[in-house]
């Protein structure tokens, strides 16, 4: 079965422009490039990754469309375009000439709970699905109930649920998270990725039981066929080694069938 890391990052660590790697995460605090990465995609027989994304810039995406040019294990770029620019189809039709632009990624979780639900952000997003992008869902789990607008709203466009919309996976599953994880899987246009749930821990520190009932809601919520895993490299370095949150995955998988 062929692995690809479908979320992780790369970046020539900038204190400013990285200002949310705070002194809990000053193991990150460094530069994270393709070279780094190869070691461990081979050593865990990973096939591929998607770069995702860490700041908000074209400048952000030039980049990482230039490192999958250059590293043929880079499968696909998340990069980020202004939603709100006029000019966002121009620059789409520019940007989507490269093949290696898979969608695009606004960190929605740092702005006001309701950001989703904005006419002009959700008019950004539609413009993406004549050029074949998805969109990246970056959110609190609080922002779910937006979330859940937008895709109503945008029926035709592809999206993907990062990290589970963060839970707390050190406490009691919420059932309010539950719920509206729940209704965002109702809709057929949107996908999850299993990934960026060991920073979601008290401390970094955890037990692999604790993940076991956000994974089952999320596989009951989405089913096998529209899951995926990211790693979240190199973020996950806070809470352990790369192969860990792979092996967290790959063991609750385990359970199902072959055609699962």
């Amino acid at each position: 079965m062929m692995q690809i890391d479908a979320h992780q990052h790369f970046w020539n660590y900038d204190p400013v422009r990285e200002a949310w790697i705070d002194h809990s995460m000053q193991v990150i605090r460094r530069d994270f490039l393709p070279e780094d990465l190869v070691p461990l995609l081979q050593a865990h027989d990973v096939a591929g990754c998607v770069a995702v994304q860490a700041s908000q810039s074209e400048a952000e995406t030039e980049f990482l469309l230039g490192l999958a040019g250059a590293n043929g294990f880079i499968k696909g770029v998340v990069g980020w375009l202004d939603l709100l620019d006029p000019a966002l189809p121009e620059r789409l039709g520019h940007y989507s000439k490269n093949p290696y632009l898979k969608g695009i990624r606004h960190v929605a979780q740092a702005e006001a709970d309701d950001f989703l639900m904005r006419k002009d952000v959700q008019k950004g997003i539609s413009q993406l699905t004549r050029f074949g992008l998805t969109y990246d869902i970056l959110i609190f789990q609080q922002q779910l109930p937006a979330a859940i607008d937008l895709v109503r709203n945008l029926p035709d466009q592809p999206f993907i649920l990062d990290h589970l919309a963060k839970p707390a996976i050190s406490e009691c599953l919420d059932p309010v998270w539950k719920a509206n994880l729940h209704q965002l899987a109702q809709y057929p246009n949107v996908y999850c990725k299993l990934s960026g749930l060991v920073t979601e821990t008290r401390n970094f520190q955890w037990e692999p039981a604790e993940f076991t009932p956000f994974l089952e809601e999320a596989l009951a919520a989405f089913g096998p066929d529209r899951l995926l895993y990211g790693s979240d490299w190199p973020v996950c370095l806070v809470s352990g080694p790369y192969g860990e949150p792979l092996n967290l995955v790959k063991t609750f998988i385990a359970t199902l069938s072959g055609s699962e």
